[in-house]
């Protein structure tokens, strides 16, 4: 074998290699649709973060969600900030152990009482897969993908949605 030869087929396989571990990164469409599904409806989280995650808000009696389409967290972080809440912040925390035995910001019960930061109570408690799929819809059609326009919308629908029709092409 030539050494040509030699990088060209070390070349493919590093190339089969790439494209293996992007498909192992890419979320299972059922659990971005349940994700999803756990955003607008268990988590509630729409209330505060908007439909589209954009910050704008569904309901103006609840405290102003970040704008999760701007976010800078990674997945790990934005796991943890679903779990744990913000301390101190209007973000709950969806484990319903979170502060129970220091998992949360190596602070339990009592450290959120003596330091005087309350977390409000979630509309629900979520299962780390919930949770793990709400992540996964939130890095498929929310993180990094630009402001919400009307293509963007039908995407994100899957469909044409009344929500949609107002919005920019």
């Amino acid at each position: 074998m030539t050494k040509s030869q030699t990088i060209r087929i070390a070349t493919v396989a590093a190339g089969i290699i790439f494209a293996l571990s992007l498909s192992a990164l890419a979320a299972d469409p059922g659990d971005v649709a349940e994700g999803m599904s756990l955003f607008l409806q268990k988590g509630n989280c729409q209330a505060c973060h908007g439909w589209a995650g954009d910050g704008r808000k569904t309901d103006n009696q609840m405290p102003d969600g970040a704008n999760l389409r701007e976010t800078a967290l990674d997945r790990d972080l934005l796991i943890m900030t679903i779990k744990c809440g913000r301390p101190g912040r209007d973000m709950p925390a969806y484990d319903r152990l979170a502060y129970s035995d220091g998992r949360c910001y190596g602070m339990k019960q009592s450290d959120l009482r003596a330091s005087g930061k309350q977390l409000p109570d979630p509309p629900a408690t979520l299962q780390p897969r919930e949770v793990e799929a709400i992540v996964d819809f939130l890095f498929a059609k929310v993180i990094k993908k630009g402001p919400m326009d009307r293509a963007r919308c039908i995407e994100y629908w899957g469909s044409e949605a009344d929500v949609c029709r107002d919005l920019p092409k």
